[in-house]
C-alpha cells in the first residue's frame, strides 16, 4: 500500500505450508513484479534461508545458469519445478551471500 502497488495474484501450497504474493504495477506481462513469500511455520530467519531473496524471471532458466556458473558464481538450487508445482526455479547465491530465485519465463523454450 506504501509504494502502491497491487495484489496481483496470491497462491497457497498446503501441502508445503507457504503462500506467495506477486505484486506489481501493472499485468505481469507489461511490468517487473515482486513475489514475497510466506513460510507458515517459520518464526525466525538466518541470512538468506527461504525469505528474503528476490525473484527474477529468466527467458531461458538452464541457459541461464550455465552463464552464471561459467563467470564464477554459484548455483544453490539447480533448475527444477517448485516444490508442489511446475513452474521451473534456480537459486544462486549474490556476492553478499542472499539469495536470488531464478523463474523460468512459462513460455519460454526448453528441450528438457
Amino acid at each position: 500500500q506504501v509504494l502502491n502497488m497491487q495484489l496481483l495474484r496470491q497462491s497457497e501450497n498446503k501441502k508445503y505450508k507457504y503462500t506467495l504474493a506477486f505484486l506489481g504495477y501493472a499485468d505481469e506481462s507489461q511490468s517487473t513484479v515482486l513475489e514475497l513469500t510466506y513460510n507458515w511455520d517459520t518464526t525466525n530467519y538466518e541470512h538468506g534461508n527461504a525469505c528474503g531473496h528476490i525473484a527474477i524471471e529468466s527467458d531461458d532458466i538452464y541457459a541461464s545458469c550455465i552463464k552464471i556458473e561459467e563467470m564464477g558464481g554459484i548455483i544453490t538450487r539447480a533448475p527444477g519445478p517448485v516444490k508442489g508445482g511446475t513452474t521451473i526455479i534456480a537459486f544462486v547465491q549474490d556476492p553478499d551471500g542472499y539469495a536470488i530465485e531464478l523463474i523460468n519465463k512459462k513460455d519460454a523454450y526448453t528441450d528438457l
